[in-house]
């Protein structure tokens, strides 16, 4: 299937454009079918019912062709840099019954396997892009040739709710073995990371890499040779039964204790490369065609394409002003420079190629920070992805200092202090009779009033939030926030350097926690609050499972950091009020240093909470105060009014414009799943929106199987 969606319901239609050519050696005609939906690059080829109609039928003719002795093989390339990013998600997300779904199943074999029963052999030279089911394209062919340079291959289907549905479920575990196939279906789409072809020729998915310069003609050259018998490719033999069932056996058992049951796609996925050893292909294409129907037709899936559409159309971010208003930065200051500061200073640095200078108080944190940035840029160099002369110009490009007059060159100064309002208040304060007087001012805040911080400055219009989430390189999005008096050109500016850096923006108003910190905290709070109403840590720790998060709460609230997340807490519940839940439990982890997680069993598998936190908690629990124990679908329920509650008051608020701003958040800056589509899609369909806020967040039918 696929991971590209179009931004309308019309399909662009990918064609199958035959043209001859003559096999080098006198070994015969090669029928080329080129994929192309008349675009560039930028738009890339997708296969909806018109475009698989249009190839089945181009095949079937090619298919008569060959019986007649007209060809001697069949090849299949994309246009340029593309192949296929798969099927048309947006014609998968129109439909409207069970059995349209079936149909757009069963059609996508019914093309693809000609591919495979054509009478004679079939070549797919990958020329680039080849996702779901334009890899699957490859996969029903002979032969597979690949672009050196190709950079995504893959079958993403898993992590948007579906399966690999034309073929891959069964292909790739008889092709490369059963283990090779988990890390393609499942590992891999769960990463968001697809092959590059060099990966895929080291694992089998393609015979052959071939230099870019003349591709299509060396992979013509190499299939004639592989129709002369000069070249042999070698095909594995099945794995053998036992260890097919023990790979299966321990996925399913890792399925369970990272993914828990909350969306069926992985399950299915599983089940159909289960019995990919010994259905005949009939058989399993025809499980395929069940699967997809039934996924098609879930919410899981419709909430997947939902947030898949709504990061895709981030990149032009909603409410941002003019780019033209925007002020170059050709210099920038950090202030602060703890791990956080010399994160960015380091992000800067190397997407804005602009020198970067930090500031701390004296030169031995000056000189950690630098440190800091020394370390990761030599890791980068070390793994092969940064040159040596590149890690050493970005290196070079970052200076450290304890004076704030060498800040006086910046068109823009980001403050990453720690997070105390008196503190970032004076920091300004200094900062801005140094600067120039069309310099932007940023705070890297996660939770507390830009406004305040910017009131008592000669010029508060200039000051902006930039709340970068960490780590810094890794998460994608940056908070952009609107002060009361932020200026327009201080606004297009943020948004113009997180262009430069690569983040996502979303512009969010001036109000405590502004998005994620708000909805996140309030999350983690109230499964503490239900511990400290005498709920057992190990039963408030899985609560959470039915939503399939990344990691359980108090795994989260380790990664935060407990001081941390005390702290935003303390501070939501000043400026918010009694929602959010103070806990004399969270003030004596801190104060102790009590280890509120134990070791991973396994890597990638959850860590547990800490069973000794059972005994902070019972310390702190006042004399003779009743307990009130929650089982696990009470401490979700009470989690989920509470956000439901929060999200309508932010709404209220015009913390963002719209619930989706809110969506968009959630997925880039807190890592909640594609499955759920954010927050607002499960909240309708668990009907939370509904009872506690009288309404539907979205429309019925945008994240969600139409009802």
């Amino acid at each position: 299937m696929s991971t590209t969606t179009t931004t309308d319901r019309a399909e662009r239609v990918t064609h199958s454009l035959v043209r001859d050519v003559a096999l080098p050696g006198g070994a015969g005609t090669l029928a080329l079918v080129t994929l192309d939906n008349g675009f560039d690059h930028t738009k890339p080829n997708t296969l909806g019912p018109d475009g698989i109609r249009e190839l089945h039928a181009a095949l079937e003719a090619l298919q008569a062709r060959a019986r007649a002795g007209e060809i001697a093989a069949v090849g299949v390339t994309g246009k340029p840099y593309v192949l296929a990013a798969g099927a048309d998600l947006t014609q998968a997300s129109a439909v409207a019954t069970r059995d349209a779904a079936l149909q757009l199943g069963r059609s996508g074999h019914a093309a693809y396997r000609l591919l495979g029963e054509m009478g004679v052999p079939t070549f797919a030279f990958v020329n680039g892009v080849a996702l779901g089911g334009g890899l699957e394209v490859a996969l029903n062919c002979d032969y597979r040739t690949a672009a050196g340079s190709v950079r995504a291959l893959g079958l993403p289907e898993v992590g948007i709710g579906l399966i690999p549905g034309w073929g891959g479920a069964y292909l790739v575990p008889r092709l490369v073995g059963i283990e090779q196939a988990i890390d393609v279906v499942l590992t891999r789409p769960s990463a968001n990371k697809p092959y590059s072809a060099a990966e895929a020729g080291k694992l089998g998915l393609v015979d052959v890499v071939l230099d870019d310069a003349d591709f299509l003609a060396e992979s013509i050259r190499w299939a004639a040779r592989v129709l002369g018998g000069d070249v042999v490719v070698p095909r594995r033999d099945l794995d053998p039964p036992e260890v097919w069932d023990a790979v299966v056996h321990a996925t399913r058992q890792r399925l369970d204790a990272v993914v828990r049951g909350s969306r069926p796609a992985p399950y299915r996925a599983l089940d159909l490369l289960a019995a990919a050893r010994t259905a005949t292909k009939d058989e399993a294409f025809a499980a395929e065609d069940e699967a997809l129907a039934d996924l098609i037709m879930s919410d899981e899936m419709r909430a997947s394409v939902y947030a898949f559409q709504l990061v895709s159309r981030a990149k032009r971010p909603a409410g941002a002003p003019d780019p033209a208003l925007a002020r170059k930065v050709t210099r920038v200051g950090i202030i602060g420079a703890g791990l956080m500061a010399a994160q960015i200073a380091q992000l800067v640095a190397q997407r804005l190629k602009v020198p970067v200078v930090m500031r701390d108080l004296d030169d031995e944190r000056v000189a950690a920070g630098l440190g800091h940035v020394r370390a990761s840029v030599e890791k980068l160099a070390g793994s092969g992805r940064m040159p040596a002369d590149a890690a050493a110009r970005l290196v070079g490009s970052i200076t450290g200092t304890t004076d704030l007059a060498d800040l006086a060159g910046c068109d823009l100064v980001i403050e990453a202090v720690t997070e105390r309002l008196d503190l970032k208040k004076r920091v300004f304060a200094e900062i801005e009779p140094v600067v120039g007087p069309d310099a932007i001012l940023a705070t890297n805040t996660s939770a507390l009033s830009v406004t305040a911080m910017a009131a008592d400055l000669a010029h508060p219009e200039r000051v902006v939030g930039l709340h970068f989430f960490n780590p810094v390189h890794a998460m994608p999005l940056v908070e952009v926030v609107r002060a009361e008096r932020t200026s327009d050109e201080a606004l297009a500016t943020a948004f113009a350097v997180c262009a430069g850096l690569r983040k996502t923006a979303v512009g969010v108003a001036d109000r405590p926690g502004f998005v994620v910190n708000r909805l996140l905290v309030l999350l983690l709070g109230k499964v503490v609050e239900a511990v400290e109403n005498g709920t057992p840590v190990e039963v408030a720790d899985r609560s959470l499972d039915p939503l399939g998060l990344p990691m359980p709460p108090f795994e989260l609230f380790d990664l935060v950091g407990p001081a941390v997340g005390l702290h935003v807490l303390t501070s939501l519940r000043e400026d918010l009020g009694e929602r959010f839940p103070a806990s004399a439990g969270l003030e004596r982890i801190v104060a102790d240093g009590v280890p509120v997680v134990g070791a991973a069993p396994a890597k990638g598998l959850p860590k547990p909470v800490d069973p000794a936190l059972q005994a902070v908690f019972d310390a702190v629990r006042p004399a003779g105060a009743t307990a009130s124990p929650r089982d696990a679908a009470g401490v979700l329920d009470d989690v989920l009014q509470a956000l439901t509650t929060e999200v309508g008051l932010m709404l209220d608020e015009g913390v963002v414009g719209s619930p989706d701003q809110i969506d968009l958040c959630m997925i880039l800056g807190a890592g909640w799943p594609f499955h759920l589509g954010g927050i607002t899609p499960y909240l309708d369909r668990a009907g939370y929106s509904e009872r506690v806020l009288g309404r539907r967040l979205l429309p019925d039918g945008v994240a969600n199987a139409p009802r």
